[in-house]
């Protein structure tokens, strides 16, 4: 079937926005008879930034008193049905002002000017209110000086020693939340440093919002008017006040008392029914003593060793709330205990006793898992039905050490269901097994490498993996992985690196791929077997904007080095690959009230600098790139986009199956826009508007195809750009999405420079060709 619309370019891009088109007006759903509230908008002046302008005129909407707003429901992003709205009255709109007057304080904007104005329309018997407020805000308080009065000698350094680090900075925006930062900020710092008994209700701030001017004494009435007609005019201009931070009066010795650690003592054994108050009084427990540490137990499930390790407090150092919650966060992290519990206890005047209360999580667990695929874009015959399972064992407490053991084995074939020779039903078969070991901590040679004491959540990981494809006709592949590795965290980052990776493969071709080499050559580079022998380095940051916590950012490069060592080694050297490989990935989403604003950007370099003839050409193809699938370039199938604007892989698809494209360099930018639809059940339905872009090419030339390599001059020529919509069902513990894409511009494409001036379902294309334009994809969770 084939559907054409003579239409241009806009035209098309009209109809992939015809969902939020449609969704454009608004109804009311038990409108009264008398006026009420259909619409509110705010309007803010002033000299003000841009996007402080944004950010307080979203916060605003929500002051709107309830009897003064329409309450809608969006579909497809667009503000859709008013629901029981409300009767309009005068009154609420001085309430209203109230609300948004008392935020607008406490952001600093203590003189803003509110006027409204109030609409009334007559829409099919409806009396529809719209309700606008305009508020000129006015400026922002600033902070003149700042100043502290703490009263005891030891917090008064603490704090000049961190003054660098206030939030509290003279001209500088005043607000309630800076002031609430820098008296939490503060209470952290006393806390850190062995006030265990400092809490938040001991400080406080005074602001003083006098013009000291005003205190001038005259006799002089015109001279007295003209001091206050100017201290007014001072305060429309550049309005500033004074902050001191100060301590309230203390009647508890305790409050200003530094702690010490005394001694720890551990319950690894603790039952989520334990009072564990109680546990301390009990006699039935085994002791194991360690100098300050005291494990007690009955079953003697764990070795006291790891609960050392993982304890940042010492006997003697000053109380450490960050070390105090470093010590319950890694604890619990490990995954041999579900709970981690630390109480202090007050012994003698000044010491603190830690108790470490864990409940360990369940030893030994299983997993099965059934999974079924539609594979057509294999080679020889296509429309190929897969079902596999996946089996997995994992042991949280290996050697009483908290060493997680994690063993997969996977089974599944491929199936030709629709062929008429029943000996042909079978058409590939897989096995794999793989084993790994996490260790709770950094094996290594530097056992008293004090850097590694700042890092957190710090393991190695010992991974191997064997696995074999029986590809009927064409090919059998057995592969050999194995690994160690390190993952720790620091601050937001988090960082893996392997400095060891070995990876075997080795292929029998068989009779039918050797058909396949001689009719399409290029193919016997996504078939190449070998060693790799590589080291790689990963760096993923995670962060939210602290202005804006709307905001948040994903980073992750990494980097893999293969044979640049053991390269050199005459007898290696033919024997592995030689390459770099570098990718870098970033994220960014902005939450709204109810949509989502997201965006990818995704780029990758592979260089190989291996001298041997059959190698010197790209990356060994497990480690090239591909687009396409339900987490990459929508419009296209998966690994089916590419290379470049070649067109000499399309060409020989019309003769066999294979569609397989892989790249040594990949560029891909994704935006998606997520709306809401409708709840049902308890069920979440919601949708998107999305554009992807990018391609893969090669990074070498290649006289039999040189349109596959990259280069800055066609890079708008080679780029493929696909649009469209989906639905996305969210279950709470999962979320199943469908998209459908369509390929606005497709490299491959010979007429109009790839892009569609006519929306077709399917074309064809000059070799004879049929070509789909529209993709479906099937995925679990979000793309990005």
């Amino acid at each position: 079937m084939q559907l054409t619309v003579k239409t241009g370019f806009l035209s098309l891009l009209m109809l992939s926005l015809l969902p939020a088109m449609f969704s454009s007006c608004t109804t009311v759903k038990n409108a009264p008879a008398a006026p009420f509230v259909f619409d509110n908008k705010i309007t803010l002046s002033g000299n003000i930034p841009k996007d402080e302008k944004i950010r307080l005129t979203t916060e605003l909407e929500n002051y709107w008193d309830d009897s003064a707003k329409a309450r809608k429901i969006t579909q497809f992003g667009v503000s859709h049905r008013v629901i029981d709205p409300p009767v309009f009255d005068s009154a609420n709109i001085n309430r209203s002002i109230n609300f948004m007057n008392a935020y607008l304080n406490s952001q600093g904007y203590y003189y803003a000017q509110f006027s409204d104005s109030v609409k009334i329309d007559s829409v099919n018997d409806e009396r529809r209110v719209k309700l606008h407020m305009i508020i000129d805000v006015g400026k922002n308080i600033t902070i003149d000086s700042v100043s502290y009065n703490l009263g005891d000698t030891t917090l008064q350094r603490l704090t000049s020693e961190e003054q660098k680090n206030t939030f509290l900075k003279k001209g500088k925006p005043y607000n309630k939340e800076v002031i609430n930062s820098e008296l939490d900020r503060l209470v952290s710092l006393y806390r850190r440093n062995g006030f265990y008994g400092f809490t938040r209700e001991d400080i406080y701030t005074v602001v003083d919002s006098m013009d000291t001017r005003l205190l001038e004494l005259t006799l002089d009435p015109f001279k007295q008017a003209q001091i206050i007609a100017d201290a007014a005019r001072r305060r429309r201009e550049n309005p500033s006040w004074d902050i001191e931070v100060t301590k309230r009066p203390t009647f508890d010795s305790s409050k200003l008392t530094q702690y010490h650690i005394g001694r720890m003592y551990y319950y690894p054994e603790t039952k989520l029914s334990d009072f564990v108050d109680s546990l301390p009084n009990d006699s039935s427990f085994l002791e194991l003593k360690r100098r300050n540490l005291t494990m007690r137990y009955k079953k003697g499930l764990f070795n006291y060793r790891v609960l050392r390790e993982h304890t940042y407090m010492r006997n003697g150092d000053l109380y450490n709330e960050s070390d105090y919650f470093k010590s319950i966060n890694t604890l619990g992290q490990i995954g041999a205990w579900q709970q981690v519990d630390i109480r202090p206890r007050i012994r003698d005047k000044d010491t603190l006793d830690m108790y470490f209360y864990l409940v360990p999580a369940l030893k030994h667990s299983y997993s099965a898992d059934l999974e079924g695929s539609r594979n057509t874009a294999d080679i020889g015959l296509g429309n190929l039905w897969g079902v596999s399972t996946n089996l997995t064992y994992n042991n949280r407490n290996v050697w009483k050490s908290a060493i997680q053991s994690i063993t997969s084995f996977r089974t599944g074939v491929e199936l030709n269901l629709l062929t008429s020779n029943q000996d042909r039903v079978l058409q590939t078969f897989l096995i794999s097994l793989g084993h790994t070991y996490v260790f709770p901590k950094l094996i290594q040679p530097f056992k008293n490498w004090r850097a590694l004491n700042r890092l957190d959540n710090k393991r190695t990981l010992v991974t191997v993996n064997g696995s074999y494809v029986d590809r009927r006709d064409y090919y059998r592949l057995r592969s050999l992985v194995t690994s160690w590795g390190y993952e720790f965290k620091k601050g937001n980052n988090v960082w893996l690196y392997k400095p060891f990776n070995l990876e075997l493969y080795g292929i029998d071709t068989l009779h039918g791929l050797d058909t396949l080499f001689k009719i399409n050559p290029f193919l016997r580079t996504s078939f190449n077997s070998g060693k790799v022998l590589s080291q790689n380095h990963t760096l993923i940051r995670n962060y939210t904007s602290i202005a804006n916590p709307n905001r948040s950012h994903y980073l992750r490069l990494g980097i893999e080095e293969a044979g640049g060592l053991f390269g050199l080694i005459g007898g290696l050297r033919d024997q592995i690959y030689r390459y770099i490989k570098v990718e870098g990935e970033y994220r960014f989403s902005i939450k709204m009230n109810k949509t989502e604003l997201a965006f990818r950007a995704f780029a990758g370099y592979g260089y190989n600098y291996g001298n041997d003839t059959l190698r010197d050409k790209t990356l060994p193809f497990f480690k090239q790139f591909s687009a396409g699938g339900p987490y990459s370039m929508r419009a296209w199938g998966l690994r089916q986009l590419g290379l470049g604007s070649s067109v000499q892989s399309e060409a020989d698809t019309s003769q066999n199956g294979y569609r397989d494209r892989f790249g040594d360099m990949q560029l891909e930018a994704n935006i998606e826009y997520r709306f809401p639809i409708a709840t049902i059940a308890g069920i979440k339905i919601a949708s998107a508007l999305f554009a992807d872009a990018g391609n893969v090419w090669n990074v070498k030339s290649n006289q039999v195809d040189p349109k596959a390599r990259f280069s800055f001059k066609n890079l708008l020529t080679d780029l493929a750009i696909g649009v469209g919509t989906g639905l996305r069902i969210d279950f709470s513990y999962f979320l199943i999405r469908l998209d459908m894409a369509y390929k606005l511009k497709d490299p491959a494409r010979p007429t109009n420079n790839g892009w569609a001036n006519a929306l077709q379902w399917n074309e064809i294309r000059p070799n004879g060709l049929k070509v789909n334009n529209v993709g479906f994809q099937l995925g679990i969770g979000l793309p990005f």
